[in-house]
């Protein structure tokens, strides 16, 4: 299967929105591990001076 230029562009364009909504998740999931590791630290914390929520 050939593509015209016109449906090249648009697979090209098509990738690129892909990347960009990948890469916005990606560092919403990486905010979220860091605020979850950070809530576990503490836990672990608090679990070994004693003292709990």
């Amino acid at each position: 299967m050939q593509l015209t230029p016109e449906q090249l562009v648009s697979e090209f364009h098509d990738a690129v929105m892909e990347l960009y909504f990948a890469r916005k998740r990606i560092a919403a999931l990486e905010s979220e591990n860091a605020a979850l590791r950070a809530e576990l630290d503490q836990a672990s914390l608090d679990q070994a001076s004693g003292t709990t929520d």
